[in-house]
């Protein structure tokens, strides 16, 4: 199982702490550098927030090993017409390492104090849907394409030049609804996204989605599998008990998280790898720890 680094970028990134913590990802051997993509945090009062795909056009350049990508992108206030373009030229400019992570949209917060819709549940899943039908055919499709619904439209429209890759960056879509995510993930990723939850439910939902791939008539291997979670590490017992602040080990655990010592660390990645996570992206919350990186690279990797 691979082990990436993610973080919040809308919890106070900014360039100087983004390349130091682009550089440290990419020096220490962590497989990937993903980031969330938010105009500000969900709660006041606001703090900086670094722009997702100028953030990302940097990385490309300055990094030649780690894979990153968007965990993920709304369509909620990102054109998915112009997501589309825009991840094209990403990854050829990183030579292949971007994978495009596409979601509904989520944050009342930010979507009030810009003015873009969030739109209730349902309609924010058909727009999703939408969406991910405009981006998967413009990245796959040689042809020009077509494409009439009720938010986006298009007319013999074409992608050019083409992606490096053939049918561009793969497509990541998060979440673990078994109801309406799961099936959008079995149509139209090359990866599954969990956030957040156990290793049981992991298989339990993993299983489910194998269903719903091979209604699609897709391989279950055709979908990566992977998992962004919560980190509590410590080097030691007394590290980890600061870093809980109060919290339950045990019930955070339960919820999915990452937390312990070295030893604890691995034995829950083991965990994970016996029930199919292919790739596990560790939330780290500190943007200015680098040294405790450096840790982490060197008790789990």
């Amino acid at each position: 199982m691979d082990i990436a680094i993610m973080i919040e970028g809308q919890n106070g990134l900014n360039w100087p702490r983004w390349q130091r913590i682009a550089r440290a990802v990419e020096d220490l051997g962590f497989a990937g550098l993903y980031r969330s993509d938010h105009f500000t945090n969900s709660n006041p009062p606001d703090i900086d927030s670094l722009e997702l795909w100028t953030s990302l056009t940097w990385l490309a350049s300055h990094t030649r090993r780690i894979e990153f990508g968007p965990l993920v992108s709304p369509v909620s206030f990102r054109d998915p017409r112009m997501t589309a373009r825009v991840a094209r030229d990403v990854d050829d400019l990183s030579n292949g390492r971007l994978t495009l992570g596409l979601g509904a949209g989520w944050q009342e917060r930010e979507h009030s104090h810009f003015g873009y819709d969030l739109l209730e549940l349902s309609k924010r899943f058909a727009r999703f849907q939408e969406g991910l039908e405009v981006v998967s055919r413009l990245l796959r499709s040689g042809e020009p394409v077509s494409f009439s619904g009720e938010f986006y439209r298009l007319q013999d429209a074409v992608l050019m030049p083409r992606p490096q890759r053939r049918g561009g960056p793969p497509i990541l879509i998060g979440g673990v609804g078994a109801q309406r995510t799961l099936p959008l993930v079995a149509r139209y990723a090359d990866e599954w996204n969990a956030v957040y939850i156990p290793a049981a439910r992991f298989a339990e939902l993993g299983t489910k989605l194998d269903g719903l791939v091979a209604r699609q008539g897709r391989q279950p291997q055709d979908v990566r599998r992977s998992l962004m979670t919560g980190l509590v590490f410590g080097l030691d017992e007394d590290e980890v008990m600061r870093k809980l602040r109060g919290r339950d080990a045990t019930q955070l655990k339960e919820r999915g998280l990452v937390v312990g010592t070295p030893l604890e660390i691995k034995s829950q990645l083991n965990r994970l790898v016996e029930v199919g996570v292919q790739r596990v992206m560790l939330q780290w919350l500190d943007l200015d720890d680098v040294s405790g990186l450096e840790a982490l690279a060197k008790a789990v990797l």
